[in-house]
């Protein structure tokens, strides 16, 4: 009978990840497998729960809500800044990352999604915020607990 994955267990993911409109986001498959501890939180928390319980050489494919991936988007996260806040010799591009430090001295990566001659508007939401993933998952190898 073949093993299922349980958490602690070491596995090994090929996986194609899609959006709703079928364009894929992320894929494995011209590279060497995900590998991952479940139980870990290394992956988002939809995956994980898709691979518990796979077999090896099992294939599926599972649509992950956004609040099992990367969250739902939060409005509070995209914020507006005058342009003479960031430095005079910084060419501020839309699509651009930055790194934002907070309040905390945190820095935190954001996209820069709009500029005017006034403002900068940069986002720091993961891009995937607020979507629904599909993912085609197989199950390639389960190493068993160290």
């Amino acid at each position: 009978m073949a093993t299922a994955v349980k958490t602690g267990d070491t596995v090994a993911v090929h996986y194609t990840g899609k959006l709703d409109d079928g364009s894929v986001f992320d894929s494995s498959r011209e590279r060497e497998p995900l590998k991952f501890v479940l139980g870990e939180r290394r992956v988002i928390p939809g995956f994980e729960k898709a691979v518990l319980g796979m077999t090896r050489g099992e294939s599926k494919t599972t649509t992950i809500p956004a609040t099992d991936a990367y969250g739902e988007h939060r409005p509070e996260m995209v914020v507006q800044f005058e342009r003479d806040k960031i430095p005079s010799d910084m060419d501020v591009q839309v699509g651009q990352e930055l790194q934002v430090q907070t309040t905390s001295g945190q820095a935190i990566p954001a996209r820069v999604v709009d500029t005017s001659e006034a403002d900068v508007t940069l986002d720091a939401n993961h891009p995937l915020a607020g979507k629904d993933l599909t993912f085609d998952i197989e199950l390639v190898e389960i190493v068993a607990e160290e």
